[in-house]
C-alpha cells in the first residue's frame, strides 16, 4: 500500500470499510502532510484536535458496524468562510479577529453528520473576493505547482487554500464557495477537480456572504467521483436559508456509469476570446475529441451575450458586496478601532479591518446602487444577467452539456496582476457566465501548458443537472492522459 495521502477519498473509503486502516491513522497522516506544508499557507487554523476526536469517533462507529456512509471517517478542509462552531471564522479579514462561531453552517453540519474529519480551515481571498488567494489578511497562499524559473504561483482564488490543500495532498477533499469561479478557477490551476453545483442545491446558510444571489458552496477533490460523493453528503434543501431550493440530495456517484454515447456536448463559439493561448485552444479540441471518441456529439452553439458577463458580474456582485459588508461596523464583534464619534469608530474600524481589494468593491458597489446610477449601471446589469440565462436555456434545448476551457492561462507568479485589477478579473471570463445563469458547472484537469502548469476545462450542465455534468467529466477524465493522478 501507498503512503496513505495518496489515496482519493473513494479508495480511503474502501480502505476504511475493508479495515486496512483506521480512521485515526488515516488522519494522523493527513495532520503530518497539513504540518510538512506549512510553507504554502493553505491553512489559516489548523485543527488536529477536532479531526483526531471525529476519526475516533468515526472508528468506533465503524467497530460497531454503525459506519454513516462514503464520507464517514475521511479527512477534510473547509473554506474559512463557512461558519464553524467554537473554531474562529476569519473569511481572510482582519476585520473579523476574534470572531468564533457559536453555531455551525448547513453545509459543515451536514459534512460532519455524515461522518467527515475536519483537518482545519483554508485560506482565501478576503471575503472570498479576488481570483488569486492573495489579498487575505493571513498573506497569499501557494500553489504546490511551481513556476518554470522556480517562482512561486497563485493557486487560483477566492477557494485556493482548499485547492492548494487538494493538490499538495494534505486532505482528501475540500469544500470551497464560487461566485463567479472561485472554486473552478483555482481546481484548473491547481490540477483538481472543482464543482460549481447549481444555486441553491447547497446551503447558503452559516457561509459569510459576499453576493448573495450567487454564492454557492461546493466541493473540490482530486477526482470527479469524490466530487460527486462530497456533494450527495452537502447538498439538499435547508428551511433556514431561503434561497436553498425545495430539492433533496440523490446519490450522485450512482450517476457515473461511464456512459456517454448519444450525448450531445454544445461548443460555445463564444468563448473563442481574443489572446487566448493557442495551448487551451487546442486543449479545449483534444476535449471534444475525446468526447466524440467515448460516443457523444459535439455541436457548436451560440451564447450570444457572453461577452457582457463580465462587466455585469462586476456590478452585481460588489452591488451585493456593499450590502452584505455594511454590518461589519466594529459594533457587535470581530474588530473595533475607537474614534473620537461613533461615525469616526465606523470609518477607523472598515479603514483598517478591510483589505484594499474589499474596499475597492464595496465603493464599486456602493456608487451603481446610489441615485442616479442605479437604473444606469445594477438595473442594466441584471437585464443582461437575464439575457445570459436565456442563452443558456436556448443551448440546453438541443444540446445536453456544455464543455468550454476553464481559465484563460495557467497559474501565474504571485505579485504579477496586483496592480492592474482588470487583468485579475479576467482570470473569471469563462466562469462568470455559468455563475449569473446559476447553472453547475465542473472543472476537470485537462492537460498542461508549454511549462508543465495544469490547465483545467469545464462541463457546464442544466440547472439541478449534476448527474449529467458529473458523468460526462467523469468520463473525460477516465479517458483523458491527464487522468486522476
Amino acid at each position: 500500500m501507498g503512503a496513505l495521502t495518496d489515496l482519493d477519498i473513494a479508495r480511503a473509503r474502501d480502505g476504511l470499510a475493508g479495515g486496512e486502516y483506521s480512521s485515526e491513522t488515516l488522519t494522523r497522516a493527513h495532520i503530518e502532510a497539513v504540518e510538512a506544508a506549512r510553507n504554502l499557507n493553505a491553512y489559516i487554523t489548523e485543527t488536529p484536535e477536532i479531526a483526531l476526536a471525529r476519526a475516533k469517533e468515526s472508528d468506533a462507529r465503524r467497530a460497531k458496524g454503525e459506519a454513516l456512509g462514503a464520507m464517514d471517517g475521511i479527512p477534510i478542509a473547509v473554506k474559512d468562510l463557512f461558519c464553524t462552531e467554537g473554531v474562529p471564522t476569519t473569511a481572510g479579514s482582519h476585520i473579523l479577529d476574534g470572531f468564533v462561531p457559536t453555531y455551525e453552517s448547513t453545509v459543515t453540519e451536514k459534512l460532519k453528520a455524515a461522518g467527515a474529519v475536519m483537518l482545519g480551515k483554508t485560506n482565501l481571498d478576503e471575503f472570498a473576493m479576488g481570483s488569486a488567494c492573495v489579498t487575505s489578511h493571513f498573506g497569499a497562499a501557494k500553489n504546490p505547482c511551481k513556476g518554470p524559473d522556480g517562482k512561486d504561483l497563485v493557486p487560483g482564488g477566492s477557494s485556493g487554500g482548499s485547492a492548494s490543500a487538494v493538490a499538495a495532498r494534505t486532505c482528501l477533499g475540500a469544500i470551497g464557495t464560487d461566485t463567479g469561479g472561485s472554486i473552478r478557477q483555482p481546481a484548473s490551476f491547481c490540477g483538481i477537480v472543482g464543482l460549481k453545483p447549481t444555486y441553491g442545491r447547497c446551503s447558503r446558510w452559516g457561509i459569510v456572504a459576499f453576493a448573495s444571489s450567487l454564492d454557492q458552496a461546493g466541493p473540490m477533490t482530486r477526482t470527479v467521483r469524490d466530487a460527486a460523493i462530497m456533494l450527495t453528503a452537502m447538498a439538499g434543501h435547508d428551511p433556514k436559508d431561503s434561497t436553498s431550493a425545495p430539492i433533496e440530495a440523490v446519490d450522485f456517484e450512482a450517476a457515473l456509469n461511464r456512459r456517454i454515447k448519444g450525448l450531445r456536448v454544445g461548443i460555445p463559439k463564444e468563448y473563442r476570446v481574443e489572446g487566448m493561448p493557442e495551448k487551451i485552444d487546442e486543449l479545449w479540441e483534444n476535449g471534444a475529441s475525446l468526447l466524440r471518441g467515448a460516443g457523444a456529439e459535439t455541436v457548436e452553439v451560440s451564447l450570444a451575450h457572453t461577452k457582457y458577463a463580465l462587466p455585469a458580474y462586476y456590478i452585481v456582485a460588489p452591488a451585493e458586496a456593499s450590502s452584505n459588508l455594511a454590518r461589519y461596523d466594529g459594533v457587535r464583534y470581530g474588530l473595533r478601532v475607537p474614534g473620537q464619534s461613533l461615525d469616526e469608530m465606523y470609518e477607523n474600524t472598515r479603514g483598517r479591518g478591510f483589505g484594499k481589494e474589499v474596499r475597492r468593491r464595496v465603493l464599486i458597489g456602493t456608487y451603481v446602487l446610489s441615485a442616479g446610477y442605479y437604473d444606469a449601471y445594477y438595473l442594466k446589469a441584471q437585464k443582461v444577467r437575464m439575457l445570459i440565462a436565456e442563452d443558456f436555456r436556448k443551448a440546453f434545448e438541443t444540446v445536453d452539456v456544455l464543455l468550454t476551457p476553464t481559465a484563460p492561462s495557467a497559474a501565474f507568479p504571485i505579485g504579477e496582476k496586483m496592480d492592474d485589477p482588470i487583468a485579475m478579473y479576467l482570470n473569471d471570463v469563462f466562469t462568470v457566465p455559468a455563475s449569473l445563469a446559476g447553472l453547475p458547472a465542473v472543472s476537470v484537469p485537462a492537460g498542461e501548458d508549454n511549462f508543465g502548469l495544469p490547465l483545467g476545462l469545464q462541463f457546464i450542465g442544466k440547472p439541478f443537472d449534476e448527474e449529467t455534468v458529473l458523468r460526462v467529466a467523469d468520463v473525460f477524465q477516465a479517458s483523458s492522459d491527464f487522468g486522476s493522478s
